[in-house]
């Protein structure tokens, strides 16, 4: 599945716009996650944990809004974006979103 930020596809011609595909998906911090992660807030640097839960929530939002394409019979995704918001104050989802497009031959 091509995905692309853009609204076209260099090179390719868009023969039939399907719609509007998303994935989201809603994700907690882990206590034990998180206790780690207050510790290296006082040190400062890359809080890898968050970092890790958060690539995870990406990956999985993505990949649903891919099965969702699919499931169109999409060839490509155009204008693909993400969005995340706090939904509790341990949690936040994760939105992955786009146009399902099929590419002319």
């Amino acid at each position: 599945m091509l995905i692309v930020t853009t609204e076209t596809v260099a090179g390719r011609e868009i023969a039939q716009t399907l719609g509007l595909v998303r994935g989201s998906t809603v994700r907690a911090k882990h206590l034990g996650s998180d206790i780690v992660a207050s510790l290296r807030n006082l040190v400062g640097g890359e809080v890898r944990e968050y970092a890790q839960l958060l690539a995870g929530a990406r990956e999985q939002a993505l990949d649903r809004m891919i099965a969702e394409a699919e499931a169109m019979g999409a060839d490509a995704i155009v204008g693909a974006r993400f969005e995340t918001s706090q939904i509790a104050q341990q949690a936040s989802e994760v939105l992955a979103f786009g146009t399902a497009v099929k590419l002319a031959p």
